[in-house]
């Protein structure tokens, strides 16, 4: 079985062209978590702690209440086809986010205002791509 990866190696994803927000902002709250919600926790509490395949299927795994048994094989039918990357994200779409993935493809988030967003866009050896615009 192929397996497919949303995975990143030294590359930050800038927010979309048509973003609404000036500067990144946690998603709102919710009676159900949201995938903004679930992705924001995981990236703010957890930096550098999971690559992009890592956190999409943990949120997979999350609403799907996979028990330990099942998890390996749900993972290896999860990535045997294409998986939306973190361009798609709303973090990076509508909240105001800029995700980097370092050497190893582990990520974190970084609101478009920091001076950490802007080193990472002015970081020649870091391969820069744009979020997917909301109008697309």
């Amino acid at each position: 079985m192929k397996v497919h990866s949303t995975n990143y190696i030294d590359t930050f994803i800038e927010v979309a062209e048509d973003t609404q927000v000036s500067k990144g902002s946690a998603p709102p709250i919710r009676n159900k978590k949201t995938i903004a919600e679930m992705q924001y926790e995981l990236i703010t509490q957890f930096p550098y702690a999971y690559t992009s395949d890592e956190l999409l299927f943990q949120i997979y795994a999350n609403r799907n209440a996979l028990n330990d048994v099942d998890y390996k094989e749900a993972r290896n039918i999860f990535f045997s086809k294409g998986q939306a990357c973190l361009r798609t994200s709303p973090l990076t779409k509508i909240y105001g986010f800029g995700i980097h993935s370092n050497h190893e493809g582990k990520i974190a988030g970084y609101g478009m205002e920091t001076k950490e967003y802007r080193n990472f866009i002015n970081d020649a050896t870091v391969k820069k791509v744009k979020a997917m615009k909301s109008n697309k």
